[in-house]
């Protein structure tokens, strides 16, 4: 049974059963309790569950990450609410030197079981601190996981996939479809499986690995050029970065030949660059081209109105697939 919910609604939705069936699983940032969140995303779990599970802090990311870790130390199972990811570098010495490290550090003895939910990306007109990518940051430095959910039914089934974890995961929430995208969440409380990408569209001529809102300018772009071009595009979502599934990757890749990353950061040292590495490595004598990227730029966010400049477009898309397409030795 599943019901029609908007990403927002369901990564509520698994806060709420998380909650329900785990005391030790609490929320803390900023107006996650009397507001609900900035975006009202843990709007009536303070009401349902109390001030001492739903808890309102300073604004003061390093803090909230600190006592995070801490609780998580201690036995408890928080969720931290940076209100948009572009704040997050405040956390980043107390989330990647503490928190992504104790595991390591003391020889599995402590394990630090935290969730850090951070709205990205751009597509609000939001200008250059409510607009960000920062994945590659914490990959680079490991011991966080990190997971990227870019529809309802991810958004559910990730997060609690990220609750459970003995282990930091970092989970980038897609703003521009907090609202926007609806669709059918099968809310049974099971998490789903991190590490492991989907494949949205099936093809032959050309792979397009991507993660995030991208996903759905993937899949547009390949309804389209198959309409027009004849093309056969397949689209796989990622989902999770840290890890990663290779396996799925270098599946298709060694079926179609061709391969465009695609994602919002920026390109330099950007996850693209990982993926168009690791594909060089492990499937070079199956490509018929260079792969092909597709990314933001290499400067800051445009302020307010800059969206529709940095973010990839569907031409960039298009064109990358035919450069992959018409390449010749």
């Amino acid at each position: 049974m599943s019901n029609d919910l908007t990403v927002l609604q369901a990564t509520t939705s698994a806060m709420a059963q998380a909650m329900d069936v785990d005391p030790s699983v609490l929320v803390l940032g900023e107006d996650v309790g009397t507001a609900g969140g900035i975006f009202r995303a843990t709007q009536g779990l303070q009401q349902r569950f109390g001030a001492n599970r739903v808890i309102d802090t300073p604004l003061d990311e390093k803090g909230i990450a600190a006592h995070a870790i801490g609780m998580a130390l201690y036995g408890l199972r928080p969720i931290v609410e940076i209100q948009f990811s572009g704040f997050i570098h405040d956390a980043f010495e107390q989330l990647m030197f503490c928190g992504a490290k104790y595991r390591w550090i003391t020889g599995g003895e402590y394990t630090c079981p935290m969730v850090v939910r951070a709205p990205s990306f751009g597509g609000i007109k939001g200008g250059f601190w409510h607009s960000q990518s920062p994945e590659s940051y914490f990959i680079h430095g490991g011991g966080m996981k990190v997971v990227v959910p870019s529809t309802p039914q991810d958004a559910y089934s990730l997060l609690l996939a990220a609750i459970v974890d003995p282990d930091p995961v970092l989970v980038l929430e897609a703003v521009p479809l907090y609202r926007t995208m609806s669709g059918p969440v099968v809310e049974d409380g099971v998490p789903g499986r991190i590490g492991e990408a989907e494949v949205v569209r099936s093809g032959t001529d050309v792979t397009i690995v991507t993660y995030g809102p991208p996903r759905h300018l993937a899949v547009r772009a390949a309804e389209e050029m198959a309409a027009s071009d004849g093309y056969s595009i397949e689209v796989i979502d990622l989902r999770s970065l840290v890890p990663w599934d290779r396996e799925t990757v270098s599946a298709s890749v060694r079926r179609t030949g061709r391969l465009v990353v695609l994602h919002e950061a920026a390109q330099t040292l950007g996850f693209g660059a990982e993926l168009a590495a690791a594909v060089q490595e492990h499937d070079f004598g199956y490509l018929h081209c260079p792969v092909q990227r597709v990314s933001g730029h290499d400067l800051p966010y445009g302020f307010s109105t800059g969206d529709e400049y940095y973010r990839p477009s569907i031409e960039r898309v298009r064109a990358a697939v035919r450069r992959a397409m018409e390449f010749e030795f």
